[in-house]
């Protein structure tokens, strides 16, 4: 419940955020911009950011076939926590590192490297996948993605506000009001 409350809480910060920027860069326009992008955002985040970030790491989806150790260890931990059975992926790289994905229990989907699936012992790995179950059960998962979305979204205000010092986001309007923070009379030319 704690993690829900947590969750709209970043989602609302980072809308009021991109607001309050949108809004001191470009005016009544730069405002109505940065809330639909926010709300692109806090929609695309929520819904896709399991499949963004395992596309990302080029993993690809096992099953018992694929890799029955990772597979059935993570088929009865999960039984054991009382969750249902997440997507289990396998991540083509050398480094050790497994982590858990999606927005609630049953959209989750765990995932582990081939280094960390070389090195572990079956115990280790068993320890490493109900670390991560845990995260899933509790909802830890859903607010890390919303946490790294505000921080994407901070630096791309950064980006923005420097791209409009450099196009000139400091001119005037026509009627004498200014566009913004950088759209202001005072710094126009």
């Amino acid at each position: 419940m704690m993690n829900r409350f947590k969750t709209t809480l970043l989602l609302t910060c980072l809308t009021l955020l991109m607001v309050t920027m949108g809004s001191a860069i470009g005016g009544s326009t730069g405002m109505v911009f940065a809330f639909f992008m926010a709300c692109a955002m806090n929609f695309f985040s929520y819904w896709f950011s399991d499949k963004i970030v395992l596309k990302m790491y080029g993993s690809r989806e096992v099953d018992e076939t694929g890799h029955p150790p990772l597979h059935s260890t993570v088929r009865r931990l999960a039984a054991q926590a009382g969750l249902p059975m997440p997507r289990v992926y396998v991540i083509p790289s050398d480094s050790p590192n497994a982590f858990a994905t999606g927005r609630n229990p049953e959209h989750a989907a765990v995932a582990a490297t081939e280094g960390i699936l070389r090195i572990l012992s079956q115990e280790e790995l068993e320890g490493v996948m109900a670390h991560e179950l845990a995260h899933v059960k509790n909802r830890d998962i859903l607010v890390s993605i919303i946490a790294a979305t505000f921080a994407g979204a901070i630096s791309m205000l950064g980006s923005m506000l420097q791209l409009g010092a450099i196009l000139g986001g400091g001119r005037s309007s026509e009627n004498g009001e200014g566009g913004g923070m950088l759209g202001s009379k005072g710094w126009a030319a």
